[in-house]
């Protein structure tokens, strides 16, 4: 594949965050680092690359360049973008197109050594990584073979930060990793508490895996039992109620450790039987997987699809529903391709991948969406929206799923699953809501399914030394129509104020333009839990709690998010940390351009000559 090197043709509008972003970490360069692609070259790039799998399938080459000029004009009208990966390696030879794995951990040294040595290579070609411990034997066990004892799974997860530490993504980023750990696991409680001190494992997110069986015994302050997983033997009980709370005020305290709900995550794994449950997920939670699994993600911004009708009787009328199930149809088939045209970083990954074949389709700019329809985010209708929305790029992606199937075959694994005979998809899963830091940087957009974070702020690119200062669009352009723009305005939001207590900002302002810091708890579960009734895989979703929020507080939305059929949850406590995050106020912290972390994920700040990312825990120090 021919790399083409900068276009000719007018630059289409991006932002200057995004060109900055785009040259520091996309854009090709020559043996002389310097630039040799722009924005629309780049896209041409990722869409002769991907497209050319087509031939693979016997299509006329004529077919094969209209599929790539189809690509390249939904990647360049900014409609779809695909994860970090797709769009630095497709078309080079160099790296993987996939952004998440799963690799297994089994007990014994020979195991464990293998799944760090195969976690370097995923984090040398650009992926991260996940790892259930829960198969570890505890710390202290007899181990028969030397007559020792085991040093249990926290120093086996050391171990892995430390190997990770030694890994640039694909040289252009930091490891990261998600570690899971089963409630039932005699370790537990030294689990939870393993990265009480801020830094510690930092390049490892924490999660625990409970079942629906746990959650009724906290709800009942019941024993549970904890089992060996070497033996299965019962090695005490507990209090459920005890445990959940030492996950509620870790979680408080500083973020972690999330929780994983495994009953419902394998409700959607059609390959149960075949393969077994799934009890880990890659680093940002959004994608549940198997040993070995990977998966490629790509985003549809839902703000694209917005079309100003005068004439409207509700929202559907002011959604471009035909070009939006265009796009839907497009990415399934990008995403698909990429399946084929992907590096793998070990032979287990490849045979894993193409076995099942999964594909993460997802989105972002929902809350620039809802801004345009003038609905509040944290609404019952919003939910409607997120509901219905998703519900019909579920139907057209499982659409064009089979129709991939019924001319390229179903997934190899499609007989061992649990789909109907009718079911004859190309790919065992379709849809996952990734995080889309970078990407919805690039896109111009809000991120994932969140809400708007600020509508001024400011960034600090580390590479240039400047400070660049962000204002919404939207949020300008409505103050200057509607008369109540003021620089004044704009200094107060950049400094962290809130529309809330302005008298000189609309009520109907107040409310659609809903920030994060404002929103409940309660309606940002709710409006995960609408979403996930319609996405077979995961969501990555921040359940924001102001400061004053008590451990109490946290508790419940552990419980809400079991209860609304949320396959997990990741909550954050502003100030929880030492080094905030997405800063909008005067604070030593600024948020960088450039997300230099594993989980792509933009929540990364700079402090003191320090980075980090309150995400996946990533952090790296300039000085000493």
């Amino acid at each position: 594949m021919t790399v083409e090197t900068l276009s000719n043709q007018t630059s289409f509008a991006l932002s200057n965050q995004a060109e900055i972003i785009l040259n520091h970490r996309y854009y090709l360069k020559n043996t002389e680092n310097t630039v040799i692609e722009d924005a629309p070259a780049l896209f041409r790039r990722v869409a002769n690359a991907i497209a050319s799998v087509d031939n693979q399938y016997e299509v006329l080459p004529q077919e094969v360049q209209h599929l790539s000029d189809k690509f390249f004009n939904m990647m360049q009208n900014l409609e779809f973008l695909p994860n970090s990966p797709t769009l630095m390696n497709a078309g080079t030879n160099q790296g993987t197109l996939s952004a998440c794995f799963v690799l297994p951990l089994e007990d014994s040294m020979q195991d464990i050594m293998k799944a760090a040595a195969d976690a370097a290579m995923v984090q040398k070609f650009g992926g991260g990584t996940g790892f259930a411990l829960s198969k570890i034997r505890p710390k202290g066990a007899k181990i028969n073979t030397t007559h020792g004892v085991a040093c249990g799974p926290i120093e086996v997860l050391k171990t892995l930060s430390r190997v990770s530490s030694m890994i640039t993504q694909g040289g252009k980023r930091d490891g990261a990793n998600m570690a899971v750990m089963s409630v039932y696991h005699p370790d537990i409680e030294e689990f939870i508490a393993c990265k009480t001190v801020e830094g510690d494992i930092h390049n490892f997110n924490i999660s625990v895996a409970v079942d629906d069986y746990f959650m009724k015994k906290v709800e009942t302050d019941s024993l549970y039992s904890l089992h060996d997983p070497h033996t299965d033997a019962v090695v005490g009980q507990v209090s459920a109620r005890k445990i959940f709370e030492s996950i509620v005020m870790g979680a408080w305290k500083n973020g972690e450790p999330g929780m994983i709900f495994l009953d419902r995550i394998n409700a959607d794994n059609k390959v149960l039987s075949a393969y077994g449950p799934m009890i880990s997920t890659n680093p940002c939670g959004e994608q549940p997987l198997l040993g070995y699994e990977s998966c490629n993600l790509g985003s549809i911004n839902l703000a694209k699809f917005h079309v100003k009708n005068l004439g409207a009787r509700d929202w559907n009328d002011e959604i471009n529903w035909g070009r939006l199930i265009q796009v839907v149809n497009l990415a399934t088939h990008f995403l698909d391709n990429v399946i084929d045209a992907n590096e793998y970083s070990i032979p287990e990954i490849a045979q894993m991948t193409r076995a099942t074949r999964k594909i993460g389709l997802g989105v972002m700019g929902f809350a620039d969406l809802l801004v345009k329809l003038r609905i509040p985010y944290d609404s019952e209708l919003a939910r409607e929206v997120g509901r219905k929305l998703m519900q019909g790029i579920r139907m057209a992606a499982d659409v064009k799923s089979i129709e991939l199937g019924s001319m390229r075959g179903a997934f190899p694994a499609w007989e061992d699953s649990h789909y109907k005979i009718h079911e004859n998809y190309r790919n065992s899963c379709r849809l996952t809501v990734a995080p889309t830091g970078t990407i919805s940087m690039i896109a111009g957009c809000a991120s994932g399914i969140e809400p708007l974070f600020a509508l001024v702020w400011r960034k600090q690119n580390i590479l240039e030394g400047q400070t660049l200062h962000y204002v919404n669009e939207q949020f300008e352009e409505d103050a200057k129509n509607y008369g109540f723009y003021s620089e004044e305005l704009m200094a107060y939001l950049s400094e962290g104020g809130l529309l809330e207590s302005r008298e000189d900002v609309p009520e109907w302002v107040k409310s659609i333009y809903v920030t994060a810091p404002e929103i409940s708890p309660e309606h940002h579960v709710l409006m995960q839990a609408a979403f996930q009734k319609s996405v077979d895989s995961g969501i990555s979703k921040t359940i924001n709690f102001a400061k004053e929020a008590t451990p109490t507080d946290v508790y419940v939305s552990y419980i809400q998010a079991w209860q609304t059929g949320c396959k997990g949850i990741t909550v954050y406590r502003n100030g929880s940390r030492d080094k905030e995050v997405l800063v909008n106020g005067h604070k030593s912290e600024v948020v960088l351009d450039n997300a230099l972390c594993g989980c792509d994920n933009p929540m990364i700040v700079q402090a003191d000559g320090c980075e980090s990312c309150k995400v996946c825990g990533w952090s790296a120090c300039t000085i000493s």
